[in-house]
């Protein structure tokens, strides 16, 4: 049984952030390190790719829907996002080894966490990689996306809406690290530990202009700097967010 966990979620080919929570103490003591997915779509895909599989078997790797459209993408199948340039140029920097690793992760994985017991980790949703759970989703939502999640799970992480949250929902605690990469609401890499029953959000604060000097200085994407502008220097808050992410939650839109 796994006493301690590091959750990590939606790096984004993010390498800086991803290296400094790595770096994390209590990440390089923990036993094992999940990270629930959304490794790629961002300016250093494959970078991070390379770095989350230098961890060995130490890391349990989740596929989230931004992997699977990059993989769709590079295997020549459109995903509807032919006019996103990030995409196109993220999709051709997979070499056949990464798209075999992106083919290879599980969805969902059921591990055993001392405290917790059976822990099901996806990225968005157990039954969806791409549907929307927020922190104030309503009751009858939460029923409907975890109703086929087996009984014995009484915890489920997920990542998704790069919005760190933990509430109980349906007799099951639902906990959310946050975005490594692209956090909504504040600055940082978010991450979260699992430790003895109990779970722990962290923040990784990083310099937001050393942040963007240092992939402005290494990724090949052509507009990296415009790229990161808008999403670095002027990320969305957690109420834009949650504004725009209501609709996908089955809520009217205003």
């Amino acid at each position: 049984m796994t006493t301690t966990i590091a959750v990590l979620s939606d790096v984004h080919g993010m390498l800086p952030a991803l290296d400094r929570v790595l770096a994390e103490p209590a990440v390089q003591a923990a036993d094992s390190i999940v990270v629930t997915g959304d490794h790629t779509w961002g300016p250093q895909p494959t970078e991070v790719l390379d770095r989350l599989m230098e961890l060995g078997d130490r890391a349990v790797l989740i596929r989230g829907n931004a992997d699977r459209e990059l993989m769709q993408m590079a295997q020549g199948i459109s995903v509807g996002l032919d006019d996103d340039p990030l995409s196109i140029w993220g999709s051709a920097q997979l070499s056949p080894a990464h798209i075999q690793l992106l083919a290879g992760m599980p969805e969902q994985q059921i591990l055993n966490v001392q405290g917790f017991g059976s822990v099901l980790f996806c990225h968005a949703t157990p039954r969806d990689d791409e549907e929307v759970v927020l922190v104030d989703s309503r009751v009858e939502r939460w029923e409907q996306v975890l109703q086929d999640v087996p009984a014995e799970v009484e915890t489920i992480v997920c990542g998704h809406t790069h919005m760190p949250f933990m509430r109980l929902a349906v007799n099951r605690m639902v906990i959310n690290p946050g975005s490594v990469g692209l956090p909504y609401g504040r600055s940082g890499a978010h991450w979260a530990l699992l430790h003895n029953g109990a779970a722990t959000f962290a923040r990784t604060v990083i310099d937001t202009d050393q942040l963007i000097d240092e992939i402005t200085s290494h990724s090949t994407f052509p507009q990296v700097s415009e790229w990161l502008e808008e999403t670095i220097r002027r990320p969305a808050s957690d109420t834009d967010a949650l504004t725009t992410f209501g609709p996908r939650d089955g809520r009217p839109s205003h």
